[in-house]
């Protein structure tokens, strides 16, 4: 498949509510060992910054979070539960904190190394693959070490979003997952009906 225009920095320059029903249908790529490994974005969760208490900017700027603070467009990756790397891309203009968690995506270049790098059959259901957080950033090889900092908006990162044209028919608003902290707010959006969305 032939390299698809790139989404460029003004595109994460907004809040992160907006980012994130404009990155579902988009396609996320990594360059793995000379192979494009893509896949559709499905599910997205937004974090807004110092106004979230969900949000890991909440408390302020801190050595591990840095990134979200910085210039949109940058990947902030974590690591969760003591075994999952979860990948964001920070928001909003430099100096303001937002980000939107990539949730899970609808692979479509490169399922046999996603599912090797799952330690799954290289004939797995498409479904196992990356539909989650933690397996989306372990199909795709994701790491901290490797990808926190990362500037998504340079296709010499390795790492970026391309815009193929396609757009949702439907997106559904829901409540964020695995939080505490305002869990109420309607901050997950979905392809209505799409069967890579995470359980």
């Amino acid at each position: 498949m032939p390299s698809l225009p790139m989404l460029a920095r003004e595109f994460y320059e907004r809040p992160p509510d907006t980012v994130a029903r404009a990155l579902l249908g988009k396609v996320l790529v990594r360059r793995h060992e000379g192979q494009r490994l893509a896949g559709r974005i499905v599910e997205v969760e937004a974090y807004q910054g110092l106004d979230d208490p969900a949000a890991h900017a909440f408390a302020g700027k801190t050595p591990r979070n840095a990134v979200l603070f910085g210039p949109p467009g940058v990947a902030y990756v974590y690591f969760i539960y003591g075994m999952h790397y979860c990948l964001n891309i920070s928001c909003e203009p430099e100096g303001q904190a937002g980000c939107v968690l990539l949730r899970a995506l609808e692979p479509l270049e490169g399922l046999e190394t996603m599912a090797e790098l799952r330690g799954l059959d290289a004939d797995a259901p498409p479904r196992l693959l990356a539909s989650g957080p933690g397996r989306l950033c372990q199909a795709l090889g994701i790491t901290r070490t490797t990808h926190n900092g990362i500037d998504v908006t340079s296709r010499r990162a390795g790492l970026h979003v391309e815009d193929d044209g396609t757009a949702p028919e439907k997106i559904e608003a829901l409540p964020r997952v695995g939080i505490r902290k305002a869990a109420e707010r309607p901050l997950r959006f979905v392809i209505a009906g799409n069967r890579f969305v995470s359980r």
